[in-house]
């Protein structure tokens, strides 16, 4: 296992900007009289922890384990998740200003409760306990999809009809009241599609986008109405694009040692959303890890950005979405690259298995950063892909490249290419900590 974290994997904990800010106020070693790390050799799981001074009489308590998914706790009031001590413990951990000890009593307490319980065999799915009334209940969702999608052909096809120079005259009122009838139709994701469109007017490329978004999801109700005929593989795809569940299959998970590519978050509705996108070394399969959080916490970051995973991960049927099954070790390590033709080769095999997909996984290697309108990211064949037009400048990448030619992983896009990681000359990544304003 790595040991210290980087100060990017702690602030990638943090739930917002102003928990960060705060962190770092409060991340002075004379303000923490006790402090302390135990590494994952001693065959208990890594732990940091310590005692912050604040305003009180007792300092505050703060102990965060890093064993598998980081979780913490503290004695402050704080409602956020981590708070600013367990981000400035971690911070101060990472900046090698705490020594390896033994954990006190009320930090060994906890530690011993989170052991036990990953120890515990995890729990088999429940089975329904009426599994026809089950699936009547799934039936009769699909149904209902099915009627929210008639719906919203029948408001395309009025779309269309009546020409898109009105386009920028909807409102957001008319879109947000298509977007709440397929949430009655319980097809919430398709929903969200539905609610992009209200942005989609302001782009100076407009009436294309406007006429594209509107192409995919007739495309798409076309393909859920027909998905009883489609190929598995499709036909689970259409399913998880209009926003019926799926899940992992437990069953049969894939162990490989991953490259933690990069991580990018997003909105989605009311609570905040995260991708991270990993490549196995051995399958070349690529996996994309999803979790969500309310306001004031931060999504589930089982493995850090930057370093190779051995693990076991369970696939859903579709969009390469996984879940983390087993983390046998990690550690920091650059993923190998490819030019900009076989990144745009991999874009086009991920839109033959899903016309819906928005955003796909590459990395180049032996890259540099060519200034201009938009910037390029270039190869050393000459190839080379745009970034996105919010990704530029790209300040940070080319600070950490100096102009030398550096290993970058990013998601490519219809809009271009927005950058997530940099692998630096001395092979340190730096994540850029990207955040979609709209997915």
């Amino acid at each position: 296992m790595s040991e210290r974290w980087t100060p990017d994997d702690v602030w990638a904990l943090a739930p917002d900007a102003s928990s960060r800010k705060a962190a770092v106020k409060t991340a002075k070693p004379a303000s923490w009289p006790v402090r302390g790390f135990r590494s994952g050799d001693s065959g208990a799981g890594r732990a940091v922890w310590g005692e912050c001074s604040g305003s009180g009489s007792k300092p505050y308590q703060v102990v965060v384990d890093l064993a598998g998914t980081p979780a913490s706790r503290c004695s402050c009031p704080s409602r956020k998740f981590p708070c600013k001590h367990a981000l400035a413990l971690l911070y101060l951990w990472s900046e090698n200003t705490v020594d390896p000890g033994d954990p006190p009593d009320w930090a060994a307490e906890w530690l011993a409760k989170r052991e036990a319980a990953r120890e515990r065999p995890p729990a088999a799915p429940a089975a329904p306990a009426d599994p026809e009334a089950a699936a009547r209940r799934l039936e009769r969702r699909e149904e209902r999809v099915a009627e929210g999608l008639a719906e919203l052909e029948l408001w395309l096809r009025d779309q269309v009809e009546s020409g898109l120079a009105g386009a920028p005259n909807l409102g957001y009122g008319e879109i947000d009241s298509v977007a709440a009838r397929l949430v009655d139709a319980q097809a919430g994701r398709l929903a969200d599609h539905v609610r992009g469109l209200s942005g989609t007017t302001s782009l100076p490329d407009w009436p294309a986008r406007l006429l594209t978004e509107y192409s995919l999801l007739r495309l798409l109700s076309a393909a859920y109405q027909r998905r009883d005929h489609l190929p598995e593989p499709m036909r689970a795809t259409v399913r998880a694009r209009v926003g019926l569940p799926s899940s992992p299959d437990l069953s049969a998970p894939v162990r490989d040692t991953w490259h933690v590519l990069g991580r990018c978050d997003f909105p989605a509705g009311q609570v905040r959303g995260r991708r991270i996108w990993l490549r196995g070394a051995t399958t070349g399969r690529t996996a994309m890890m999803v979790s969500f959080a309310p306001e004031g916490q931060v999504p589930e970051t089982p493995v850090r950005v930057g370093t190779a995973v051995d693990a076991d991960l369970a696939f859903h049927p579709a969009e390469s979405r996984a879940v983390l099954v087993a983390l046998h070790s990690d550690s920091p390590a650059e993923p190998a690259g490819t030019g900009a033709d076989d990144a745009l080769a991999a874009w086009s095999a991920a839109l033959a298995a899903d016309p819906w997909c928005t955003a796909w996984p590459v990395v180049v290697a032996d890259a540099v950063l060519v200034r201009g309108t938009p910037w390029l990211l270039a190869d050393p064949g000459g190839a080379a892909l745009p970034l996105r037009q919010d990704c530029c400048p790209p300040l940070t990448a080319a600070a950490v490249s100096g102009g030398r030619p550096v290993t970058v992983a990013g998601e490519w896009t219809p809009s271009g290419l927005r950058p997530l990681t940099v692998w630096g000359p001395d092979g340190r990544a730096v994540s850029l900590d990207p955040r979609v304003v709209r997915a």
